[in-house]
């Protein structure tokens, strides 16, 4: 995808743009390739992915989507982030709904996983955005440092490690052990 350093991008332009193989976020007018994901990165996307996946089919209140963008504003100006996961209920979003677009709705939870080449403070800015964007919750996956940190309006952030549990009011009745995103296949239960 070739673009000038000068040429600014409509939210209608980046929405049109033909799908390729490289995967991109919209951000203030510009196209930002989005980090390629190594081992660790996707291991813990799809275990992460999996879980909720089988959660959300338990449930049937909501759906899990890996790399589907978002469109929000930021700072004023139109913005597409790609998170790593996205959960939207099905109040917001009708399980009947089936267009080949961006997620049309505020999703309650995006999920970013921190990949080789950034950093948990570049993140911790990313979250910030989604919040003000009105999400509800961001959890930013450290695979390095084996935890989750979650972000929720209006208060706060905590980061959880180990055998502390990730129950969430979004997510009712699912409880995560962090340790098992993290473990080794035949390690450890969730």
């Amino acid at each position: 995808m070739n673009r000038t350093a000068t040429s600014k991008l409509s939210l209608d332009d980046f929405l049109s743009l033909p799908e390729s193989d490289d995967r991109y976020e919209l951000v203030n007018g510009e196209l930002k390739p989005k980090v390629s994901p190594k081992f660790k990165h996707s291991k813990t996307q799809g275990r992460l992915y999996r879980l909720l996946d089988d959660w959300c089919e338990q449930q049937q209140i909501g759906q899990v989507l890996p790399e589907w963008g978002v469109v929000l504003q930021r700072s004023g100006n139109d913005w597409v982030p790609v998170p790593d996961l996205t959960y939207v209920s099905y109040q917001r979003l009708s399980p009947e709904w089936d267009e080949d677009a961006p997620c049309p709705v505020l999703p309650e939870l995006v999920i970013e996983i921190i990949s080789p080449g950034q950093s948990f403070g570049e993140l911790t800015e990313k979250a910030e955005d989604y919040l003000n964007a009105e999400i509800d919750r961001v959890w930013v996956v450290d695979p390095q440092a084996q935890s989750v940190t979650i972000f929720r309006k209006d208060r706060g952030f905590e980061t959880l490690r180990n055998d502390q549990l990730i129950n969430d009011s979004l997510l009712p009745e699912l409880e995560l052990r962090v340790a098992y995103l993290f473990s080794k296949p035949g390690q450890g239960g969730q």
